[in-house]
């Protein structure tokens, strides 16, 4: 008789020492080498910290789960291709708020990503490399969260979301100095 393993992948041993090796190279990029100010140092950092805690959130923590008994129900019939009709409004409006940020990082990491259509192309294919991962962990580690395009949609929408107010706020006279002191992006 066969039996399954099974075991839980929790976050912090992947994450954290990733985090850890990103922070010590961007402080020698920005100390030793005087790369970057301290404010972007800071965007740096948060933005790194901001991605590793959103791949906390739609990655983990992962039930391995493999054995001839282990996942009865085949990994595609977890991918929903059907938008809007079966959407979860809860864990829709999460996908949202949870991409905002990254619609708002993008124009202040690289000038390519001052447009909407951009951030929104951007928005749309990050999202997707979630969801095809996510795939891919569900099909070889027999558990997983599902794929949904309604998470796509919701996404690209969180991604359009920030952007629209990182222009807001760019133009607030109070915080565009601000906003100009941390960007990577230098304005002539």
């Amino acid at each position: 008789m066969e039996d399954s393993i099974m075991f839980t992948i929790h976050s912090w041993y992947i994450l954290a020492p990733t985090f850890i090796g990103i922070l010590l190279f961007m402080m020698v990029e920005t100390f030793l080498r005087n790369k970057n100010s301290l404010g972007q140092f800071l965007l740096l950092t948060s933005f790194f910290l901001y991605f590793l805690c959103m791949v906390h959130l739609v990655f983990f923590p992962i039930d391995v789960n493999i054995g001839k008994y282990a996942n009865l129900t085949p990994w595609y019939m977890s991918i929903n291709f059907i938008p809007l009709v079966t959407i979860d409004l809860k864990t829709f409006l999460l996908n949202i708020i949870m991409m905002v940020p990254f619609g708002m990082y993008l124009p202040l990491l690289n000038k390519k990503y001052h447009s909407l259509k951009k951030v929104a192309y951007h928005g749309l294919l990050i999202s997707l490399s979630f969801e095809v991962i996510q795939a891919v962990v569900k099909a070889t580690l027999g558990n997983g969260r599902s794929s949904d395009i309604n998470d796509l949609i919701a996404n690209t929408l969180g991604a359009v979301v920030g952007y629209l107010l990182f222009k807001r706020v760019k133009k607030a006279a109070a915080l565009k100095g601000l906003v100009n002191k941390i960007s990577l992006v230098k304005e002539a």
